[in-house]
């Protein structure tokens, strides 16, 4: 199978989505009712330990696959062909304009060339791709086109994972691109569909948080910042004495001791509330915006005791935590409970997941 299709999705039998992060890998699987509904037929998720993957590199390739592997049984899930996503560090994407009727050798050729101007690699090193958006709203007779280009070992790293995992890759996104994709249906679900509506989505991961500024499904803003949930994961583990292993277990579990609440989580809380608030501060001073209307919140970390209310209290701005299998229904092999427990930190997967309805 091509570049092509991996990263761009031209082909879209039954899959499952699986998202690697650098502190897990999760699976989703949806079908669809005979109303058309989306129904959540899988929901799983497997811890890795910390090192195995560093700034979306796999570093130790067997535990990955093996972990991997885990979470396939874990799931129950019969389906073995998979959409998986590249770190959009990974990835450089570029839109340029092309003259609109040029054939598919002819555009593959001007993109080549308009290529060599935007990846400071030989194209030898890189897999190379593109995809027609559509007539352009700025310059008339010219079509929009996005490039997206990736060093090949990376791209080779994702898809010999799902290979020594018994899957068969058949899409290669972007993880953002799977994330604002899970993200659109929300929008719609806003008053007035979401019409003209700023929307601050913060990914709480687990080393990194990062801010996109979404209007009408354009992203108008994207910032990173090192911060996430492996910090109270520290904290917890230099305060007790645990391993960070053994603290991350615990504080997934909710078995800490009385006094983590007041002494750990209400200062972490807090903190993560600032990160938020001078995030979105720095987005008003480097743009010509001065207010959101929703602030919503992903990632494991993002439904903590009091973290959405802190952050109303800090910015002024409504905020909420992202469940992306809201309005789904719930098919019989999810517990409803893992559902409304876990399911922030599915937004990327449950993208790649409607990547299979995609025509």
């Amino acid at each position: 199978m091509s570049f092509l299709d991996l990263l761009l999705g031209r082909k879209h039998p039954p899959m499952i989505g699986l998202d690697i992060s650098s502190s897990s890998a999760k699976l989703v699987e949806l079908g669809r009712s005979a109303s058309g509904e989306y129904v959540l037929e899988r929901l799983a998720s497997e811890p890795f330990e910390k090192g195995w993957i560093t700034d979306g590199q796999i570093e130790k390739f067997d535990e990955v696959a093996a972990a991997v592997r885990k979470l396939l049984d874990k799931s129950s899930t019969k389906t073995r062909q998979v959409a998986m996503a590249m770190p959009q560090s990974a990835v450089i994407t570029k839109r340029i304009m092309l003259p609109a009727g040029l054939s598919e050798d002819e555009l593959e050729l001007q993109v080549e060339s308009e290529a060599n101007q935007y990846i400071p690699f030989s194209l030898e090193e890189v897999s190379l791709d593109f995809c027609v958006i559509g007539p352009s709203a700025t310059s008339s007779g010219d079509v929009e086109v996005l490039i997206a280009a990736s060093r090949k070992e990376r791209v080779q790293d994702r898809q010999g994972l799902a290979e020594a995992a018994g899957l068969k890759p058949m899409v290669l996104d972007i993880e953002s691109h799977a994330s604002l994709l899970a993200m659109s249906r929300l929008v719609e679900s806003l008053p007035q569909g979401g019409r003209d509506a700023l929307v601050a989505l913060f990914e709480i991961g687990a080393d990194t948080t990062s801010l996109k500024v979404l209007r009408e499904g354009e992203m108008l803003y994207d910032r990173d910042q090192a911060f996430g949930g492996s910090q109270l994961t520290t904290l917890i583990s230099r305060q007790y004495g645990f391993s960070f292993e053994e603290a991350e277990q615990k504080k997934l579990a909710g078995d800490l001791p009385e006094d983590y609440e007041a002494s750990i989580l209400v200062p972490f809380v807090d903190s993560l509330s600032q990160e938020i608030g001078r995030a979105l501060q720095y987005f008003f001073t480097s743009t010509p915006h001065h207010k959101v209307h929703y602030v919503m919140l992903a990632g494991g970390t993002a439904g903590l005791p009091g973290l959405k209310d802190r952050v109303t209290e800090l910015t002024g701005f409504a905020s909420m935590v992202v469940n992306p299998f809201e309005g789904m229904k719930i098919g019989s092999g999810v517990r409803e409970a893992k559902v409304r427990k876990d399911a922030p930190s599915y937004l990327t997967a449950c993208g790649l997941a409607m990547r299979r309805f995609l025509a």
